[in-house]
C-alpha cells in the first residue's frame, strides 16, 4: 500500500502544480490544484459544521422559500461568481431547504444517513469519473461491481454462476425483471415486443407492493393493465392462494401470465409476502420469480435474520437498494439473478464504437443504461470497511431500536397494528377516532421528528422506520414525546 510522502496537503499540491502544463482552462472549472485543496478543505469543514446544526435542529424545512427563490432568480449566469460564494450559498439553501434524512429524528421512509466510505466513494467516483459501460475503458471499477455482486448473489442463495449489476435504483432493478421474464416467456419479445405473445402479457404482484409497477408495466410496452394486485391476507402480506386463484382466472381468459413478484418489506409496513409459496406458484406455472427485496434484502448480511428471508434462493431475480438499509448514497440499486445470459439476451447490442463487447461482463450489454457513474465503489468501500459483520451489527441495531419505539409506545397506550421484522412501525393513537394525519402533521410542524401517513390492511396509521446509523434510544424517546405532545394537543382540541 502506498502512503503519502509529503509534510503537508499543501505541499503535495504546490508539487502537482510545478509538473501541470499551463493550458487556457478557465480556471472556474479547472482550478489549480492549490486553490482544489484550500476550497475542499473549507467545503468539507463547512459540511461538517452544518451536519453538527442538523443533529441539533429541526427534522423539517426552516426555508424562507419567497426569500429562496428572489435569490435563485438572481443566478442568470451573465456574470460569474467565486465558487466560495455559491458553495457558502448552496449549502445554506440546503441546510434549511430539505427534510433531513440524514437526521438521527427522520424516522421516515427508506432513506438512509449515508455511511461515510460511501460519502468517500462518490467523492473518488467524481474525481476519476470512469465511464462504466465498457471493461475495456474501465477495468477496474466495472471488476469492482461485478465482484460485489457476485457476493451478494451468493449471500442471497443465488448460484456461483449467477450475475446482474448495479442500477440506479428498485425502479429500473424491477424494470430489468420484467424485461428478463417477457424475454424468456416468448423468443419473440426483443423484435416484435408484446405482439409476440398469443394474448396479453399479465404479471402478479401485492396491492401492497412498491407501485412503481404500474409504471414498468407502461414503460416496457405491455401496458397498466397487465398489472394484477393481488389482495393480501390480512396481515400486510400477498395471500398466496389468491395469487393461484388469479393466475388461473387469466389463463382461461387467454391471458400470458410472465412473472410472479413477492416483495420483502412493503414501503407501507415492512411486510414480507410468503416468499416460499409465491417461489411454489411460480414454479408450478412456468413464469418468472422476482423478490422486490429493495429494503428487506439486507437482511443477507446477517447469518441470524437471514431466515427471514427463506425462500429468496428460489427466486429468478432480486432488487437490493443498497441506498435503504445497506446505507449507500442515493442512486444504488442492485439487480440479481440466476439467468445472466437472460440478461445479456435483453439488452445485448453491438457496436463499432464500443472498445469491448463481452457478454456477461460489459455493463453496456447487460443493462438499460450505458454511460453511468461508478455507483457500486459506495458499497464497496463501506463492505471493506465494515466487513460482513459490521453490516450484520448495523442491521440488527436497527430492529433493536424498532423493539425499543414499540415498547415505549405500548407502555403509554399506543398501538403496534403491524408485526414487521423490518424496523418499521404502524402505530395507532391510544384513543381510536383521533385523526392521524393531524397528529401526523402536528409533529413534523414541531421539527422534532419525521413520520409520516401510511395504510396497513385499509387503515389509517402513523408510519415510524428506523433508517439511521446514528439514531440512539434519546432520538427514539423525542419521537415519543413528539407524537405524545402531538396526541394530547389534538385531543385537546377536539374537547373544545
Amino acid at each position: 500500500m502506498g502512503a503519502f510522502k509529503g509534510n503537508r496537503p499543501a505541499a503535495f499540491a504546490k508539487g502537482v502544480q510545478k509538473k501541470m502544463k499551463k493550458n487556457s482552462s478557465n480556471p472556474a472549472l479547472f482550478p489549480s490544484p492549490e486553490d482544489r485543496l484550500r476550497r475542499d478543505q473549507q467545503l468539507t469543514l463547512d459540511l461538517l459544521e452544518a451536519q453538527r446544526r442538523l443533529a441539533a435542529g429541526s427534522v423539517t424545512p426552516t426555508l424562507d422559500c419567497a426569500k429562496f427563490r428572489s435569490e435563485l432568480a438572481e443566478f442568470d449566469f451573465s456574470t460569474p461568481q467565486p465558487l466560495e460564494d455559491v458553495l457558502r450559498w448552496t449549502n445554506s439553501q440546503l441546510e434549511h431547504g430539505v427534510v433531513h434524512m440524514t437526521h438521527p429524528r427522520y424516522f421516515g421512509l427508506f432513506n438512509p444517513n449515508p455511511s461515510f466510505p460511501a460519502q468517500c466513494a462518490d467523492r473518488i467516483a467524481g474525481a476519476f469519473n470512469p465511464q462504466l459501460a465498457s471493461s475495456k475503458t474501465s477495468p477496474v471499477a466495472v471488476d469492482i461491481e461485478a465482484h460485489v455482486i457476485r457476493l451478494f448473489a451468493q449471500k442471497a442463495g443465488l448460484p456461483a454462476d449467477a450475475g446482474g449489476h448495479f442500477t440506479s435504483g428498485g425502479s429500473e432493478a424491477n424494470f430489468t425483471a420484467l424485461v428478463c421474464a417477457l424475454t424468456r416467456a416468448d423468443g419473440g419479445f426483443a423484435a416484435d415486443g408484446a405482439r409476440a405473445f398469443e394474448g396479453p402479457p399479465t404479471f402478479y404482484v401485492s396491492r401492497e407492493s412498491h407501485l412503481a409497477w404500474i409504471k414498468i408495466a407502461h414503460e416496457t410496452g405491455i401496458g397498466r393493465d397487465a398489472v394484477r394486485l393481488i389482495p393480501t391476507d390480512g396481515k400486510g402480506r400477498m395471500d398466496a392462494d389468491a395469487l393461484i386463484k388469479t393466475i388461473k382466472q387469466d389463463r382461461a381468459k387467454g391471458f400470458i401470465p410472465v412473472m410472479v413478484v413477492a416483495t420483502a418489506g412493503t414501503t407501507g409496513s415492512g411486510m414480507i409476502d410468503p416468499l416460499m409459496a409465491c417461489a411454489s406458484v411460480a414454479k408450478e406455472h412456468g413464469v418468472w420469480y422476482h423478490v422486490d427485496a429493495a429494503w428487506g434484502g439486507a437482511l443477507i448480511v446477517s447469518d441470524r435474520l437471514r431466515e427471514q428471508l427463506a425462500g429468496m434462493e428460489m427466486a429468478d431475480s432480486i432488487t437490493i437498494d443498497a441506498h435503504k438499509w445497506l446505507a449507500a448514497t442515493m442512486g444504488c440499486g442492485m439487480f440479481l439473478t440466476r439467468h445472466p445470459l437472460i440478461l445479456t439476451t435483453a439488452f445485448d447490442v453491438s457496436t463499432s464504437y464500443m472498445p469491448s463487447h463481452i457478454p456477461s461482463h460489459d455493463p453496456y450489454v447487460n443493462t438499460a443504461q450505458w454511460s453511468r457513474r461508478f455507483m457500486g465503489l459506495r458499497l464497496f468501500l463501506s463492505l471493506a470497511a465494515a466487513g460482513w459483520e459490521g453490516y450484520s451489527e448495523h442491521i440488527a441495531r436497527s430492529i433493536e431500536l424498532s423493539a425499543y419505539a414499540k415498547k415505549s409506545l405500548e407502555a403509554k397506550g399506543w398501538k403496534i397494528i403491524n408485526n414487521s421484522p423490518l424496523a418499521v412501525l404502524n402505530i395507532l393513537p391510544p384513543q381510536r377516532g383521533v385523526n392521524v394525519s393531524v397528529i401526523v402533521d402536528r409533529v413534523l410542524a414541531s421539527g422534532k421528528a419525521w413520520v409520516s401517513v401510511a395504510s396497513y390492511e385499509g387503515e389509517k396509521v402513523i408510519r415510524a422506520c428506523v433508517t439511521n446509523g446514528e439514531t440512539s434510544e434519546d432520538d427514539v424517546d423525542a419521537l415519543v414525546d413528539a407524537l405524545e405532545a402531538a396526541f394530547m394537543a389534538e385531543t385537546a382540541t377536539a374537547l373544545t
